[in-house]
């Protein structure tokens, strides 16, 4: 055993400081990198956090180059996912974020830390440094590596990686405020719609942009792609790829478009799941997302939830018609 240097914390001190964090906390307001590895190249989202105790949390997440956005709300009324420049939102009733790890919430990378008996610590020259277990709705996270501030115990990085402890998904927190302040209305969901709507523009409202067709790079055994059918509709096209086999799914797609006005959707049954590169709204037999663009549907009787997300995850496959 070596003797922590001089002004050097312990882990037991660093975890005891922690829990004290934990249960001081008011709120606080982030700014992070999110970086993915998941598909054939990197993607990069900007990300803000801003979370008022209990339970008030918004989370927005931007992809310039996919010029694509979207918020995560949770207030009194329940949780939504937003996408202001289609006008879209729904509602769920759901324990969004305590349900699963969140790596860009700090009070449940504290929760990991925490919880994980199996945690290990180690230090270098300005972090604190904890590996721990996750629980991820992508089980394929298994374990991440949490560097803290030594000054202040803030979240500096955060690397989640596979069984094989490839990183597929980093975290780097650019901005960090443990004192932040709100005000009336930050949480609202009218509020976060209109005030998004302004500083975004609507680039597919009114446009007829061409259906760009997404394939899936994963598929079960025993699955084969067995039609592709191009349907007209009065907003344009759609199209429907069927998958048959022992996990026979379809896979939908149409180019998104904004509504007239704001139209909210309740999700009864349904559960909100993070897709990576996209957060999605998922029912015990099928998943839904935007992405780039395109509206997705993927539906199948066969399949269990973790296979459709494992699908739904790796749906970047294209072919230009």
């Amino acid at each position: 055993m070596t003797l922590a240097a001089c002004g050097e914390k312990s882990q037991e001190d660093v975890i005891g400081n922690l829990e004290k964090k934990l249960s001081d906390m008011s709120g606080y307001k982030a700014k992070a990198t999110m970086t993915l590895q998941t598909g054939k190249e990197p993607q990069q989202y900007e990300v803000e956090i801003w979370h008022q105790a209990d339970s008030y949390y918004r989370v927005a997440l931007t992809n310039e180059a996919k010029d694509q956005s979207q918020i995560i709300l949770r207030n009194d009324d329940g949780v939504f996912v937003l996408t202001p420049t289609l006008n879209k939102s729904f509602r769920f009733q759901s324990d969004w974020p305590k349900n699963n790890s969140q790596f860009y919430l700090y009070d449940s990378l504290i929760t990991d830390i925490l919880t994980d008996p199996e945690r290990t610590f180690t230090t270098n020259e300005n972090h604190y440094v904890f590996q721990t277990n996750t629980n991820y709705q992508n089980k394929n996270l298994s374990k991440q590596e949490i560097a803290l501030n030594k000054k202040d115990l803030t979240p500096a990085t955060i690397k989640i990686m596979n069984h094989d402890f490839e990183v597929l998904v980093q975290v780097t927190f650019t901005e960090f405020d443990l004192n932040a302040s709100f005000n009336e209305g930050d949480f609202d969901m009218e509020r976060n719609m209109t005030g998004s709507q302004m500083s975004e523009v609507p680039t597919m409202a009114g446009e007829q942009l061409e259906l760009v067709v997404h394939y899936p790079m994963y598929e079960p055994d025993g699955t084969e792609l067995i039609s592709s059918k191009t349907l007209k509709t009065e907003d344009g096209e759609k199209v429907v790829l069927t998958y048959g086999g022992d996990n026979s799914f379809t896979l939908i797609q149409e180019v998104s478009r904004a509504v007239p006005a704001s139209t909210m959707m309740n999700v009864s049954g349904g559960e909100l799941v993070d897709l990576g590169f996209t957060v999605g709204i998922m029912t015990d037999s099928s998943v839904m997302w935007s992405y780039d663009g395109v509206d997705f549907l993927l539906a199948s009787n066969d399949l269990s939830k973790e296979e459709m997300m494992s699908i739904a995850r790796s749906v970047y496959g294209v072919h230009e018609k």
